[in-house]
């Protein structure tokens, strides 16, 4: 009778294949790369087929391990998930994830209002321009910018974005901002988040693509936060939502020469995955980021 599956070896097998070496799996697992080759053929053995190709210095898995490791690496995930969940069910702890930029200039100035409603959790804030996957990645919610269309997603809407121009007070005197033309004079700030001068100008504005090809200065960012510091410090224009602009705006350091706001068809929406048991924190958090929609809209 064929002996029973050795799952440690599998969790070694799959710390291998991601890591592509011994030495990395075995630092990932706290043990040594010794132990680590140990389980590996330990799983040769029982399924009966090699699965690295060993050589001095590196170890190349075969097609049957490449074939293998992609049938199995869902099912771990899962494991791994259910497992996480049911370990931490009535822990008090959630992990939200969102773009750094929101992080800053929206979340930061609300956080204490969640941990004052709620004074026993415990908050785990990561704030990362790469998209999460709830299956690998340690995040109970996240705020994601886009289209809000995600089969595999519980997907809430938080903020509908449009593109609105901003600069300071000071920039639009000193270039004397009239009207939409005028921006031929100005340095226009480029982010990956807001990439929308070229469809803002068409819509607002009488510019040929050539002239507007042709505005000197033009600067790019791939943080928005840095774009906004740069135009509250004078030194140009930048397309970017109100959602991320409030203390500027509060305090007068930037304003809307025109107030002509683009749509964008994307927005912040609150999401986690499709199906999931929240808990009771992690449904608290979700319940107290809608609240703040709500209450922003009234």
């Amino acid at each position: 009778m064929k002996s029973a599956l050795p799952i440690k070896a599998l969790l070694v097998f799959d710390a291998v294949m991601k890591h592509q070496s011994l030495t990395l799996a075995a630092s990932d697992l706290h043990v040594t790369p010794g132990a680590v080759g140990q389980q590996i053929q330990k799983l040769e053995d029982w399924v009966g087929v090699p699965l690295f190709i060993r050589t001095v210095r590196q170890l190349h898995p075969t097609a049957e391990a490449l074939k293998y490791w992609a049938s199995i690496k869902p099912a771990l995930a899962r494991i791994q998930q259910a497992s996480d969940q049911l370990r931490l069910s009535h822990v008090n702890e959630v992990w939200l994830s969102m773009p750094p930029t929101l992080a800053a200039k929206w979340f930061a100035p609300r956080m204490e209002g969640f941990l004052s409603q709620y004074p026993g959790a415990s908050l785990h804030l990561s704030a990362d321009t790469a998209l999460i996957d709830f299956e690998r990645d340690r995040v109970d919610l996240a705020i994601r910018y886009f289209d809000g269309h995600d089969p595999t997603l519980d997907v809430t809407l938080l903020y509908s974005d449009e593109a609105r121009l901003y600069c300071s007070p000071e920039y639009a005197r000193k270039l004397r901002l009239k009207k939409p033309e005028d921006l031929v004079r100005a340095t226009l700030l480029h982010t990956t988040l807001q990439p929308h001068w070229q469809s803002w100008f068409h819509r607002f504005s009488q510019l040929t693509d050539k002239q507007i090809a042709a505005i000197p200065g033009q600067q790019h960012f791939d943080q928005s936060l840095l774009a906004i510091e740069t135009a509250r410090h004078g030194q140009g224009v930048v397309l970017s939502s109100a959602i991320l602009t409030e203390t500027e705006i509060r305090d007068g350091t930037l304003f809307e020469p025109f107030k002509l706001p683009l749509s964008v068809g994307k927005g912040y929406y609150v999401v986690h995955a499709k199906g999931a048991d929240l808990r009771p924190a992690t449904a608290k958090l979700k319940s107290w980021l809608l609240s703040l929609r709500i209450q922003e809209d009234g």
